[in-house]
């Protein structure tokens, strides 16, 4: 396993992580994802840790915070192996105090997360949405707070545009708080938002990314193609409104691709998939999901071996959008591009 530096910070993490939104099962969009109990989940744990995979990642959300529990049962005894990755802001409940990034809001979760989890301490503590009614300045004295009394070690985000993270990283320096180090984002080869923006801010400022949802959703399993109906046991059934859109045509050539180069290679559909986004700028790691034990060996393999600047360019190609306003000159013509070079 490869350990890269999480951004401009001192932390290493694996370059793929494990995801745990398969924990618990609860509701009706983690009930679709998988429903490890303790036992389940520790086996995983088990063969992610033989192979490296040190960072798992969590949420209070995450099955109404028995993805939490579930991790720290199957993490019993060997804690310090290894690092623990959770979120907080989104609701939990109907109440004013049980949504958002307030001081009370965010020392309430991050305490409430410890107890699940049976730690005491959490290795990256992100934002998991930016909370528009909570000045700034407020959430960083907090995560400030939490950080000197030893329950936070590193605070990063996710799901945030740029000039909200950019808002936060300028607040954080001008009042001596701590930075953001990490930023959890959608990217995918069906999914390449993040490049327009986020991605030269995260060069820029030193913040690195953790990819969520690698294979677009589901669909980059290799089981949805072209012209073939959606897989009777596709979680896509249960779970497309929830996720990111993604067009017909661009998800059918992206398959395509990815095929041949599977067959290059000998590799699997997502193995490709996933390895493509580990050579990208600002990737410090791949959150990789699974509901057993056959589908995380899959994904594990998708390191140890990189694609060739051919295969890349091609999946480059077959993955191309046009960018949205202000982005697309600084891609189409010279005279822009001079000013500002593209970072993809």
């Amino acid at each position: 396993m490869e350990y890269r530096r999480l951004g401009s910070s001192g932390l290493e993490v694996p370059a793929l992580s494990f995801g745990t939104g398969t924990f618990g099962g609860q509701g009706p969009l983690f009930g679709a994802w998988g429903s490890s109990d303790a036992e389940d989940a520790r086996r995983l744990v088990d063969i992610c840790l033989d192979a490296g995979v040190t960072l798992f990642d969590t949420a209070d959300v995450y099955s109404a915070g028995a993805s939490e529990e579930v991790l720290g049962q199957a993490i019993r005894g060997r804690r310090d192996r290894l690092l623990i990755s959770t979120k907080a802001a989104l609701p939990t409940g109907e109440g004013p105090g049980e949504a958002g990034t307030s001081r009370s809001r965010l020392i309430a979760a991050t305490d409430a997360a410890l107890r699940r989890l049976g730690t005491d301490r959490i290795d990256l503590f992100q934002l998991h949405a930016f909370d528009a009614a909570t000045p700034v300045e407020e959430v960083l004295a907090t995560l400030d707070d939490l950080v000197r009394a030893g329950k936070l070690r590193y605070v990063g985000v996710s799901n945030f545009s740029g000039w909200q993270l950019m808002k936060s990283l300028s607040a954080a320096e001008r009042h001596g708080r701590p930075r953001y180090v990490a930023h959890q984002v959608y990217y995918s080869l069906v999914g390449r938002d993040y490049e327009w923006e986020l991605m030269p801010l995260g060069l820029d400022q030193g913040v690195g990314a953790l990819v969520w949802s690698p294979l677009g959703w589901g669909r980059l399993t290799g089981k949805v193609r072209r012209g073939r109906p959606l897989p009777e046991g596709s979680r896509l059934h249960a779970t497309a409104a929830f996720g990111p859109p993604v067009a017909d045509e661009l998800l059918y050539r992206v398959v395509d691709a990815l095929d041949e180069i599977a067959a290059e290679t000998g590799r699997t559909v997502p193995q490709v998939a996933i390895n493509w986004l580990l050579r990208r700028p600002t990737v410090s790691s791949v959150i990789i999901g699974a509901r057993n034990e056959r589908q995380l060996r899959d994904n594990l393999g998708a390191v140890g071996w990189a694609l060739t600047e051919d295969q890349v360019a091609r999946l480059d190609a077959a993955s191309a959008t046009e960018a949205a306003y202000p982005y697309f000159p600084y891609r189409r013509q010279e005279g822009f591009a001079r000013l500002n070079p593209a970072v993809v």
